[in-house]
């Protein structure tokens, strides 16, 4: 006897799709629609940033732990307005625990561009600490080379040669670190070398604790704070050519009359002179409560 149930099937399937068709008459194209919206597949398009952009690099979730101090350095709008790009070769002079490499270093190996870091200067009278902290460093982003590519690791101090082949960093940074320079009398040699460095047009890009202009400025700047005009003088007398400031970085709450100096505030909190055992009884409310400095936000270009 033959098998008439595929035959019996097909006419049923046939009837279905003609039912449905009258249907979506019925209801109109747009309940056909929202049907076929419903049971589509769910999209495999990648979900944030694309790799590769600033965006991508600032929110990378190697920087889970770091991620929380971007409400006070604005890392994507601070590197906007130095105007990096993914195929510079920048050199960031005294990177510290690397804050800012962990997005310029995947955002410039994406790009193929070039991350120098210039540690702090090694040899005999080297500050200990200083050591440990190039040490950490050089494991931490030499290991993964994957993200953060072949970094250049070089060193800056009083006796140390030039941060790159000279003319040839399109960008030089110095984030926070102008007061330490003044306190160990390199901050001209910092200049010098930065030009040294820079090609033609190259930028150099400086974020630092910002004194009032009406304060008297330290020489060594022993508070941590460090007044704009000087910092403009100070890149006029090595060469480089002022371009524009940026409120991107500032803090209005902020007093800079501190019992510890700058250092007083987050991140390092102290509650001690540097170098002492913290105070357990030190009242850190107002001081929490200011966040992190008030900071300049300067870019200097070298003449063409």
């Amino acid at each position: 006897m033959a098998d008439h149930s595929s035959g019996l099937r097909g006419g049923a399937s046939r009837r279905g799709l003609l039912a449905g068709a009258a249907a979506c008459g019925l209801l109109g194209l747009s309940a056909c629609n929202r049907d076929k919206q419903t049971e589509a597949p769910a999209s495999d398009a990648p979900q944030g940033p694309p790799v590769g952009s600033l965006e991508w690099a600032v929110a990378g979730p190697w920087r889970a732990k770091d991620r929380a101090r971007d409400a006070y350095r604005h890392p994507l709008e601070t590197m906007r307005f130095f105007g990096l790009q993914p195929r510079m070769k920048v050199v960031e002079v005294w990177p510290g625990s690397g804050w800012y490499t962990e997005i310029l270093a995947p955002y410039l190996n994406k790009g193929d561009g070039r991350y120098v870091a210039a540690l702090f200067a090694s040899g005999p009278g080297a500050d200990p600490a200083q050591g440990a902290l190039n040490a950490a460093f050089q494991e931490r982003f030499g290991a993964d080379r994957k993200l953060y590519g072949d970094i250049d690791f070089v060193s800056f101090g009083g006796l140390t040669g030039e941060l790159t082949a000279p003319g040839t960093a399109d960008m030089v940074l110095f984030l926070r670190t102008l007061h330490s320079w003044m306190a160990s009398g390199l901050v001209e040699k910092a200049f010098a070398d930065a030009f040294a460095a820079l090609r033609p047009g190259g930028v150099l890009g400086i974020e630092q604790h910002r004194l009032a202009p009406e304060d008297d400025q330290d020489p060594a700047a022993s508070n941590g704070y460090v007044q704009e005009a000087f910092v403009k003088q100070l890149a006029a007398e090595a060469g480089l050519v002022f371009v524009a400031a940026s409120e991107i970085n500032a803090n209005e709450r902020d007093t800079k009359d501190h019992p510890f100096g700058v250092e007083t505030l987050p991140p390092q909190r102290l509650t001690a002179p540097q170098g002492q055992a913290p105070d357990p009884t030190f009242d850190r409310t107002k001081y929490d409560a200011i966040g992190e400095s008030d900071r300049m936000t300067l870019k200097f270009r070298k003449p063409e």
